[in-house]
């Protein structure tokens, strides 16, 4: 009695062929389940892919619906959209690019998983026929570091303050003085309730009698934002310098005072010249006044 044939696949002919289906089959696997992550900024517009595109007449008899975690987003059937009150006047769907969904002025709040499912009918009932996620990462980017002088807490040592605000993640922030850590003080992070956004500010004490190149750096998820602050300890001018200030000092004082009494010299010549002009203008008009003396037979007569 013979046994029932069984049906085996055709050995392949050559070895390496069944390592490129291998690696064939494990890069769909990947690009399968993988998650397509989408990086923006506050107030930026992103652009999220259904990966799926349908014809105009399709789109009556589906349904698609764009969720966020456990929470709806939009949803189209019967060809009309309807969009959730969060998301309300900033969301909508280009069909045009793969069944997208557009989300204007991104908030903070829009980080998160966002899952698009297409249902088609099938023998009267509506079943999924695709199914992707795109994960949005939505972050705020801090502004460089300003770094003010709190001036001289004691003799010698002085205070600066470095500060920023309006970012997210969570930041970090360190003082570095050749590559090291240096120890803070008051370091503060506090985070609007409202915006979610941060603001973090940090002190540092320094010897002003030494130079100094401080780094502040703020460090917020895997990115950074830094300012630098020098500072350059006050040295007292050489002697010779010193002599040669003294000297044109002293020469910057004989100028002004030699030009002043010139100066008052003038002055005083001309306001002599003046008096001597105004006594010759006097004197002239007594003489006119002296009445003339007469002489020969008129003055015989009297």
């Amino acid at each position: 009695m013979g046994h029932p044939a069984k049906w085996r696949p055709p050995l392949l002919k050559h070895p390496y062929l069944k390592l490129c289906q291998l690696l064939i089959l494990a890069s769909l696997f990947y690009f399968c389940s993988g998650i397509i992550q989408v990086n923006k900024t506050v107030k930026e517009v992103a652009v999220l892919s259904c990966d799926y595109n349908i014809s105009t007449e399709e789109l009556m008899e589906v349904r698609i619906y764009w969720q966020k975690d456990d929470e709806m987003v939009l949803a189209i059937m019967s060809g009309k959209e309807q969009v959730w009150s969060k998301y309300e006047n900033r969301t909508f769907t280009d069909f045009t690019k793969n069944l997208s969904i557009v989300i204007l002025a991104l908030r903070l709040s829009d980080n998160g998983r966002y899952t698009c499912i297409v249902q088609k009918t099938e023998k009267g009932s509506y079943k999924v026929k695709h199914m992707t996620s795109v994960m949005l990462l939505v972050r705020a980017d801090f502004p460089v570091p300003s770094i003010t002088d709190l001036g001289n807490p004691s003799r010698n040592i002085k205070r600066i303050m470095c500060s920023t605000s309006g970012g997210f993640p969570k930041p970090h922030l360190s003082w570095l003085e050749n590559k090291e850590e240096l120890n803070a003080i008051n370091t503060t992070v506090s985070q609007d309730p409202e915006t979610e956004l941060y603001a973090i500010s940090s002190e540092l004490d320094f010897n002003i009698t030494n130079n100094h190149s401080f780094v502040c750096l703020v460090k917020y998820g895997d990115l950074t934002v830094s300012q630098i602050f020098d500072w350059q300890k006050f040295e007292p001018p050489p002697l010779d310098n010193l002599l040669q200030l003294w000297v044109i000092l002293i020469l910057v004082i004989i100028g002004i005072v030699a030009i002043t009494a010139f100066t008052g010299s003038c002055i005083a010549h001309r306001l002599a010249t003046r008096r001597r002009q105004g006594k010759r203008n006097e004197e002239g008009m007594d003489m006119e006044k002296i009445s003339p003396i007469l002489t020969g037979p008129a003055q015989a007569s009297v």
